[in-house]
């Protein structure tokens, strides 16, 4: 067993950005909704912009996502709103009125900006983060927390599950994706 010692110098597992790509993509989809997100822009947003079959949209406010992808539901278009747990803060609104009620597959790809690494979000120091999960909760979102490589594997069954049972989803990214 490690000692307080060891744990706090033991190295963190990482987490790729083309990993995270590689899963939306294999999850069927190809528009990215997103207002700028300082968590994952350098490993996630950036290459997103530059990829050939994924098609990056630029919002200016967070809510305007959802009524996009809404709407690209309706043509049979997979989506990802890709924004931080501040947008979705914003965004609570639009989500539970259109995500929610219509029982729309929005698929939200939250940026837990500045989260404690190796902590999990109802124990950060953050208010803003603590409460995102209750959120969710509240809302009746089912949502996954993806901190590292090994967790990746969990996002295209959860894009999955939201089309196949018309319903949104929510995938925290808690780690720094590189």
């Amino acid at each position: 067993m490690a000692t307080a010692g060891e744990a706090a110098t033991a190295p963190l597992q990482k987490l790729h950005g083309a990993n995270i790509i590689a899963a939306i993509k294999q999850s069927g989809v190809d528009h990215i909704l997103s207002v700028p997100d300082l968590h994952t822009s350098q490993g996630v947003l950036r290459p997103i912009s530059t990829d050939n079959h994924l098609k990056l949209i630029r919002v200016c406010k967070e809510d305007e996502c959802i009524g996009i992808a809404a709407g690209l539901t309706y043509g049979n278009i997979r989506s990802l709103v890709l924004i931080q747990y501040t947008g979705f803060l914003y965004a609570i609104n639009a989500i539970r009125g259109v995500a929610c009620e219509q029982n729309m597959p929005i698929c939200l790809m939250i940026g837990l900006l500045q989260k404690e690494p190796g902590v999990l979000p109802q124990n950060s120091k953050r208010f803003g983060l603590r409460i995102v999960e209750p959120m969710l909760d509240t809302l009746g979102i089912p949502h996954t927390h993806i901190e590292t490589d090994d967790d990746v594997e969990r996002i295209a069954p959860a894009i999955e599950h939201a089309y196949k049972h018309s319903h949104p989803t929510a995938i925290l990214i808690g780690g720094r994706a590189i």
